[in-house]
C-alpha cells in the first residue's frame, strides 16, 4: 500500500487544471500498486471542479468497483468529503447513461 498526499499540491485544491495535473500523477500510482491511500490530511478546501477533474474522472479509466478496490480515502474534512462524493456520483451517473 502506498500513500498519495494531496497536501503536496496545496491546502486549497480548487481548479480543474490542478485537478488534471494531480490525476495524471495519480493514475500510474494506482496502476502500479494494489492499493493507494488518497490522503487529504492538511487540505482545507476541495472544490467541486477539482474533485471532478482529479477523482471522478478516474471513472473514465476504470470502473467504480476497481476504483473502490484500489483506493481508500483518508483525512477528508466533512465539506471536502461531500464535494468528492458529489463529484463521483455525478460522474458515475453520466457514464452509466
Amino acid at each position: 500500500m502506498v500513500t498519495f498526499s494531496f497536501k503536496d499540491y496545496g491546502d486549497n485544491l480548487g481548479t480543474r487544471p490542478l485537478g488534471q495535473r494531480v490525476r495524471e500523477k495519480l493514475i500510474p500510482l494506482i496502476e502500479q500498486n494494489d492499493r493507494v491511500v488518497l490522503d487529504f490530511t492538511g487540505v482545507d478546501v476541495v472544490s467541486n471542479s477539482f474533485a471532478d477533474e482529479c477523482i471522478a474522472k478516474l471513472l473514465l479509466t476504470m470502473p467504480l468497483s476497481e476504483l473502490k478496490a484500489r483506493t481508500t480515502f483518508h483525512g477528508l474534512n466533512p465539506i471536502a468529503s461531500e464535494c468528492v462524493l458529489t463529484a463521483l456520483q455525478r460522474r458515475y451517473l453520466t457514464i452509466a447513461q
